[in-house]
């Protein structure tokens, strides 16, 4: 996608809790030329219903079969996988429901075989489906680590909003460090980093407690009828958006996202979220933690010893469904 004002854009999962929504921001996004829908049932109806949205991208949708999955990826520079199963009163994001894995699997193999040269792949419930995906993409002899990412930009949006309202500051001027995963403990945010560095005790305790388990707030208002998707949406489209921006040309580009990750590596953890720069190959650049106080170690400690075991499951499905 070297110099393109434009783009084609996949996603893999359109109409779902988070596709639906996902699908509609980025019709709106002037950066995209083409937007290509796919999903088990009900792709062509949502391209139908966007398609008459008056912005000039062109949409289109796809047929659940091998040859509509191929086409919709065919050409396409970012591909987006919110693909999943929502989650119920007391399920977690790193626990996966029976049947789960394979809606993510199918879309990956196809991914890995007729666009890996170009795509930018960007996976929801991202602990065990990157690596999923990694392990996947590795059988294929076309793994590109710099091309695979997890959108973790929901947990920085959520920081941000929340430290805002116990500080009755605008959330928008807000920038929250955190790092890690996308499930629970595994979730680090910094708040020394941030504009408030002084937060502590139970206003700090129940702050991080939020940030790392707010989506958990979504499910219970949702009475089992969902989990978070029009945020989840949200971050998933300004994802995608930087993701452009870079692949366009822009500089300093940077967002936080779980890829595959040098920082942790010595301790066997592989996968870690942490600020990023894009450019127009993915990756350019993943910039350390920082600083960091007591507090945050011990946050950072658990993180990992969770974060780990996630990374591990993703593998072990993939060595268990070869």
């Amino acid at each position: 996608m070297d110099s393109l004002d434009v783009a084609w854009v996949a996603v893999l999962g359109a109409a779902g809790g988070i596709g639906q929504p996902l699908s509609l921001l980025l019709k709106l996004n002037p950066r995209v030329s083409e937007l290509a829908l796919y999903d088990i049932r009900g792709g062509p109806g949502v391209a139908a219903d966007l398609s008459h949205i008056n912005t000039n991208s062109t949409v289109s949708g796809y047929e659940a079969t091998p040859s509509g999955l191929r086409d919709a990826l065919k050409g396409s520079e970012i591909v987006l996988i919110p693909a999943g199963v929502p989650r119920k009163p007391g399920m977690t994001r790193d626990g996966f429901p029976r049947g789960q894995h394979p809606r993510h699997l199918q879309p990956c193999m196809t991914l890995s075989t007729h666009c890996y040269q170009l795509s930018r792949a960007n996976c929801n419930q991202v602990n065990s489906t990157v690596p999923i995906v990694s392990e996947v993409f590795k059988s294929k002899g076309v793994y590109n680590p710099k091309r695979l990412f997890g959108v973790t930009t929901l947990d920085v949006v959520r920081a941000s909003r929340f430290i805002s309202q116990v500080q009755k500051t605008d959330p928008s001027n807000e920038a929250v460090t955190v790092v890690g995963g996308h499930s629970g403990v595994t979730i680090v945010p910094l708040l020394s980093q941030s504009s408030h560095p002084s937060i502590e005790g139970k206003t700090r305790d129940e702050l991080v407690n939020r940030i790392q388990f707010g989506g958990d707030e979504v499910v219970k208002a949702k009475d089992g009828a969902g989990s978070a998707t029009l945020s989840m949406a949200m971050a998933g489209a300004r994802m995608a958006e930087s993701l452009l921006k870079a692949a366009q040309g822009e500089k300093g580009v940077v967002e936080p996202t779980f890829v595959d990750s040098p920082l942790y590596k010595d301790q066997g953890v592989d996968f870690f979220a942490s600020k990023v720069e894009l450019g127009p190959n993915g990756v350019e650049k993943i910039l350390p933690v920082g600083q960091v106080n007591a507090y945050e170690e011990k946050l950072l400690e658990a993180c990992l010893g969770d974060l780990k075991k996630n990374i591990q499951k993703g593998i072990d499905f993939v060595k268990a469904n070869p």
